[in-house]
């Protein structure tokens, strides 16, 4: 999903069909902190909270809590910050499957841009 815009209404039909998600969010996004939980600060967290939303359209599109974990990869020393509806997983689990979901991203685009001429090829389109 596009950090630059949070579709909470596909979300909230994920979460209803029982998936779970892991998003990055907006930084400008409204929301109240509901509750915090204790994190480990050497592990990358900076923190790990439940949170509602307050903006009055996003509010009815996703009306229950959401997690919002804040961590600095130790990598690169970017400052992420993720949105996801699971709250049993550890936090740095969250941020590690992130992590992961973008090297498959990754995997992708370099399939195409390695492999999409030879696959065009070998396989020309009719009209």
């Amino acid at each position: 999903m596009d950090r630059g815009y949070v579709d909470f209404r596909r979300l909230y039909a994920l979460h209803q069909a029982g998936a779970f998600f892991v998003t990055r969010t907006k930084i400008n996004m409204n929301y109240h902190r509901v509750y915090s939980r204790a994190v480990d600060k050497r592990t990358g967290l900076r923190f790990d909270q439940s949170i509602a939303l307050d903006g009055f359209y996003t509010r009815q599109e996703y009306p229950q809590h959401l997690r919002r974990i804040g961590f600095v990869d130790p990598e690169t020393g970017k400052r992420l910050i993720f949105l996801t509806n699971h709250f049993a997983l550890p936090a740095l689990t969250i941020a590690a499957l992130y992590k992961r979901r973008w090297q498959v991203e990754l995997f992708f685009k370099w399939i195409k841009q390695n492999y999409a001429s030879a696959i065009s090829m070998e396989h020309p389109r009719t009209r």
